[in-house]
């Protein structure tokens, strides 16, 4: 695995930026797909993306930095290269809902079927944001014997040594979920369910196995109460996703249209 993907000049190109690239790409263009399935208007993928993306960058990096502020006191400069990898994911998801919340209320859309809409394509995108980060040499697994056990070369933190490849875990189980999302998401839509249940169940999926990978995980990990932070944001969601999906099972499916 090398981080760099190639050379413009006497600059780098990262693998980690070209793959986030291409999840926004990816994302966007699921969104403006499905947004003419749903009789939004064109381009309405596109102007959620810009708003969505944007805070969920914003988040992803506010919530690395203060992760590891003692890294950044004596290299400040080092939290404008979002290039070089430190996004936390859970700070991106939290910041990208918020995102959602303000749009839903811009554009009169309601809520919950605005959040359900969203959510079917973040999967996509952070699957491949895990493969960037497989390139990039972040979020690496703990040493293992197994047979798929990956390397990286140089100084990596991981010593050289097989470590499970949790990135590859992590972008295989989100595009099965990409998967269920878009085919319960469009099963709803035409038998009447109530909205807000998609997002419901993505919280009751992937926070579960979120949890679960975090145990492989060989990389420096913020601890409290016994399991490391993205542990007990997981269980958080997770609780969260079971009252979603309780309280809005008797909701009834608002129109879904953008009054703009």
């Amino acid at each position: 695995m090398h981080p760099i993907c190639w050379q413009f000049g006497s600059r780098p190109i990262y693998w980690f930026g070209v793959l986030m690239a291409l999840a926004f790409l990816a994302v966007i263009s699921h969104w403006n797909r499905l947004a003419l399935r749903t009789g939004r208007p064109s381009g309405f993928g596109s102007e959620l993306g810009f708003w969505t993306i944007l805070a969920g960058i914003l988040g992803a990096r506010l919530a690395y930095v203060l992760a590891n502020a003692s890294e950044f006191i004596s290299h400040p400069l080092e939290i404008l290269r979002m290039d070089h990898g430190g996004l936390v994911y859970y700070g991106g998801f939290i910041g990208g809902g918020l995102a959602v919340l303000l749009f839903a209320r811009a554009r009169r859309e309601p809520l919950w079927a605005l959040a359900d809409f969203a959510i079917t394509g973040i999967p996509l995108g952070h699957a491949f944001g895990r493969i960037g980060c497989l390139l990039n040499g972040c979020c690496f697994g703990a040493p293992t014997g197994l047979p798929w056990g990956v390397c990286f070369p140089g100084t990596h933190d991981s010593h050289g040594l097989p470590v499970h490849p949790t990135q590859i875990y992590e972008s295989v189980f989100n595009l099965a979920l990409y998967g269920v999302l878009l085919l319960f998401y469009l099963r709803g839509r035409r038998a009447g369910a109530p909205t807000g249940r998609v997002l419901a169940l993505y919280l009751l999926l992937y926070p579960p196995f979120r949890f679960l990978v975090e145990f492989l995980r060989g990389d420096e990990r913020l601890q409290a109460l016994g399991l490391n932070v993205a542990q007990e944001v997981s269980l958080a969601l997770f609780a969260a996703g079971v009252a979603l999906w309780f309280l809005r099972a008797r909701q009834r499916r608002p129109t879904e249209v953008s009054s703009q």
